[in-house]
């Protein structure tokens, strides 16, 4: 006799690639599925998962954590099936809220400056529908779905940012396990990962593969990254000059002021003004609200201990930061286009006693890589339709900080659990090859590419 459940895994998007994370878990006809994001390098409606391939309305969405490549999607989908309920832990519905408001707000803007027409791809009453539809748990408490199907849920902490969580599904005959975005790393708000409980048997181990291509060699550790960081901030500083640091809203953006605020207070940084952006300030207020789920170790700082970068359209605000030595830490981590860090970077770029530096990812098609990589003389264009302006500054530069667990975490990770399956997910290729070539040979593993189904009962 075979399996009570009949279970089935589709990619709808993050197959092959980071950006646009959606998974369809089927179980005997009943539809999970597993994040709803958007790609963050593609515009309109290719900015979407594969929403063609649900043939129906899902039973129910199951959201790991708010950054915008694993929820933005969400009130698209809740448009196109009225009647879905999602589920997160009760940080991300509160961060989820406020980063999808904000994705609205950027999609009007790029509508109107790029003319991208089908821009917005949902509007403010959408998004307020969407999470009166959406449920917030606790971490480590399983309930159950309203679903045909008996399915039972319970979040794990991720440790990747502020409620983050990896999702564990447990249904007759079948346990999936998804790690989401997860990270080891005590960093310096978020505590690591909680591991499963022992005894649980998971059938598949859904996991992420960012790091899978990063040679673990090359990278420092956090603190050890942190130090050297503040030190090449000192130096700025010393020299009469602003530092800025590009950050993500969520996430990047409250542990840098925290680890810049730290520095101050050891006297590695200059005691000197700390800039925030608006979107990091409003998810900062978040993590106030729910600090009880930060890590045992961290420390965080009164949001009123930073400043407010201002509305840098003005010149005046950008001219009133560089008149004297700061420190900004400022949307968006990669520096599109007329956003706040593309913006004060284009007149700091200008001079040459000023530094810029990247603490995250930067995607080698956007403009901080141009900025990243530019040699003195270069021309870039920081604001849509607006001038190009030549670059004198040379102290710019990137340090890796990572929320991603480490490609040898992944590996113990696989094998402390134990599955039947391992689907490689959230990857570039090189990044999933380099996990599927260095798995043991004792598991079933796959990378699906999206628009692909894959059984998880044969």
């Amino acid at each position: 006799m075979g399996p009570k459940n009949k279970v089935t895994f589709t990619v709808l998007g993050g197959g092959g690639e980071v950006g646009a994370n959606c998974f369809l878990l089927t179980i005997d006809g009943c539809q999970i599925l597993l994040d709803c994001g958007t790609h963050p390098k593609k515009e309109g409606l290719d900015a979407l998962p594969a929403f063609p391939l649900l043939a129906r309305s899902p039973h129910a969405l199951l959201v790991s954590h708010g950054h915008v490549d694993h929820c933005g999607a969400t009130p698209y989908l809740h448009r196109m099936y009225p009647e879905v309920y999602t589920y997160a832990t009760l940080p991300t519905v509160r961060i989820m809220d406020r980063m999808l408001h904000n994705s609205v707000a950027v999609m009007e803007t790029i509508a109107r400056e790029r003319g991208v027409a089908d821009y917005p791809l949902y509007d403010h009453e959408d998004v307020g529908f969407a999470m009166r539809r959406t449920h917030g748990h606790e971490f480590g408490v399983p309930f159950i779905l309203d679903a045909p199907t008996p399915i039972s849920v319970r979040f794990q902490d991720a440790g990747h940012v502020l409620g983050s969580a990896s999702v564990l599904l447990q249904t007759d005959g079948h346990t999936l396990f998804y790690t989401g975005d997860i990270c080891e790393t005590d960093q310096e708000l978020m505590g690591g990962y909680t591991p499963l409980p022992p005894g649980i048997e998971v059938d598949t181990l859904v996991i992420e593969s960012t790091h899978g291509a990063t040679n673990e060699a090359d990278v420092l550790p956090y603190q050890k990254e942190a130090l050297r960081l503040g030190r090449r901030v000192a130096e700025v500083l010393h020299r009469g000059g602003v530092a800025l640091i590009p950050s993500f809203a969520l996430g990047r953006t409250q542990e840098m002021l925290n680890v810049i605020a730290r520095m101050q207070e050891e006297g590695i940084v200059p005691h000197v003004p700390v800039y925030a952006s608006g979107l990091g300030r409003a998810i900062y207020e978040l993590y106030a609200r729910y600090e009880g789920y930060l890590g045992e170790h961290a420390n965080l700082r009164p949001l009123d201990q930073f400043g407010r970068v201002g509305n840098v359209w003005e010149r005046d605000i950008v001219d009133e930061l560089m008149s004297r030595p700061c420190i900004i830490v400022a949307t968006s981590g990669m520096m599109l286009e007329n956003t706040p860090s593309a913006l004060i970077a284009e007149r700091m770029v200008a001079e040459t006693h000023h530094g810029i530096f990247f603490v995250g990812y930067v995607d080698h098609e956007t403009l901080g890589y141009k900025v990243l990589h530019a040699q003195p003389g270069d021309r870039l264009q920081f604001r849509l339709g607006g001038p190009a302006t030549e670059v004198r500054l040379t102290n710019i530069g990137r340090f890796h900080f990572s929320a991603h667990a480490k490609r040898s975490t992944l590996c113990k990770l696989i094998e402390r659990v134990g599955p039947r399956n391992v689907v490689f997910v959230h990857g570039d290729p090189d990044a999933l090859e380099w996990m599927q070539d260095n798995v043991s040979n004792g598991y079933r593993h796959v990378t699906p590419a999206i628009g692909q189904t894959i059984s998880l009962t044969e």
